[in-house]
């Protein structure tokens, strides 16, 4: 019983993302124009995106944390959230590239909000090569920290408030109506809130086994040094 009570939000995550690929691919969806089907990505893509800044976001914090206090574990922790939102990043842009296939008719089109995430990914893997080219521990934890703060600012300037600025293919940008008004009704937002917080609990479940698991390799590292 104290198991459950201590990891319920990790079997809530795992009922909700159950829930969700049950209705993503057998549940009702409005037949809209275009869309069609693909519409179902809703529950995939759009929510990988809302699961990576939810990522990204708790890795600042941490990399504000290190700055303020130089524990090395908010810089540990700063990383390996990173690194999780790089993976929903990747899996976003995967199914994204699908829908594209399917709606707009290729893989990759030249959409100012495609471009902006591809220089976004840029960015953030650059910030795995700063990590990588610094030997000295608190220099490496300190000059990435300073980093990703401004990475992400750059990557949310990118992907919410350029695309918004000029014609864009994406709903919600460049003029374009976005789901709400269009075609997300009451049967698609009984699945996509669900499916955004069973994304999430999956995204910050597996940081934590990162965390659990580099904590492990430091005291074993450790344990050769002394």
């Amino acid at each position: 019983m104290e198991t459950l009570k201590k990891y319920y939000w990790k079997w809530a995550g795992m009922l909700l993302l159950v829930y969700t690929m049950y209705m993503g691919f057998e549940g009702q969806v409005p037949r809209q124009a275009i869309l069609n089907e693909t519409v179902r990505n809703l529950y995939f893509h759009v929510t990988m995106w809302f699961s990576m800044i939810a990522l990204l976001g708790v890795s600042v914090y941490h990399s504000i944390q290190y700055l303020r206090k130089s524990d090395p574990l908010d810089d540990l922790k700063s990383n390996a959230y990173v690194v999780t939102g790089l993976v929903f990043a990747t899996l976003g842009l995967l199914t994204g590239s699908i829908w594209a296939k399917f709606t707009w008719g290729d893989w990759w089109t030249n959409d100012p909000k495609l471009n902006s995430v591809a220089i976004g990914m840029l960015i953030y893997l650059a910030y795995g090569l700063v990590r990588s080219s610094l030997p000295d521990e608190q220099q490496k934890a300190r000059i990435s920290s300073v980093y990703n703060i401004f990475a992400f600012i750059i990557f949310m300037v990118l992907i919410w408030i350029l695309p918004r600025m000029t014609d864009s293919l994406h709903p919600g940008n460049g003029g374009n109506p976005g789901f709400n008004s269009m075609d997300l009704d009451n049967r698609m937002r009984m699945v996509f809130y669900p499916a955004i917080l069973g994304w999430m609990a999956l995204g910050f479940w597996y940081a934590q086994l990162r965390i659990r698991i580099r904590k492990i390799e430091v005291l074993l590292e450790e344990k050769e040094q002394a």
